[in-house]
């Protein structure tokens, strides 16, 4: 008895290189994820109930051009830094907040925090939008 079937060849593909490969990249994309997730630290001011309860905030207001003013008193940027220690140096608390007017640039903002920042105002805040346009 003869055998007429021929024999046949089978290709199988191997996927445990692949699967290897697959693995090896997903734990770099959840390694990088990790390390491109960054946070910003804040500080939020203690609430105060001595000689600092009852003082009216401080705005630093930053307009187009750039024009500063302080309580809605306009300051020129070469005395701001004097306005700000004049007003903080009988202050227990050194919080200001600064409000940025659509149309002041971002560099002016900044320049605005780092003279606050060097004047010895320890926390910035950022006022909302609305505490400043709608008065």
């Amino acid at each position: 008895m003869t055998d007429d079937r021929k024999p046949v060849a089978v290709a199988e593909m191997n996927v445990t290189p692949m699967l290897d490969v697959m693995l090896v990249l997903l734990i770099i994309f959840i390694a990088m994820s990790i390390r491109v997730h960054t946070t910003v630290d804040g500080v939020l001011p203690a609430p105060c109930t001595g000689a600092c309860a009852g003082s009216t905030p401080i705005v630093l207001e930053v307009r187009p051009g750039p024009a500063y003013s302080i309580n809605k008193s306009p300051v020129a940027q070469a005395e701001l830094r004097d306005r700000l220690l004049g007003i903080y140096s009988g202050r227990p608390e050194k919080v200001i907040q600064i409000a940025g007017y659509p149309g002041a640039s971002y560099q002016d903002v900044i320049t605005a925090m780092d003279i606050a920042r060097g004047a010895g105002i320890s926390v910035l805040g950022i006022a909302p939008r609305e505490s400043y346009l709608h008065r």
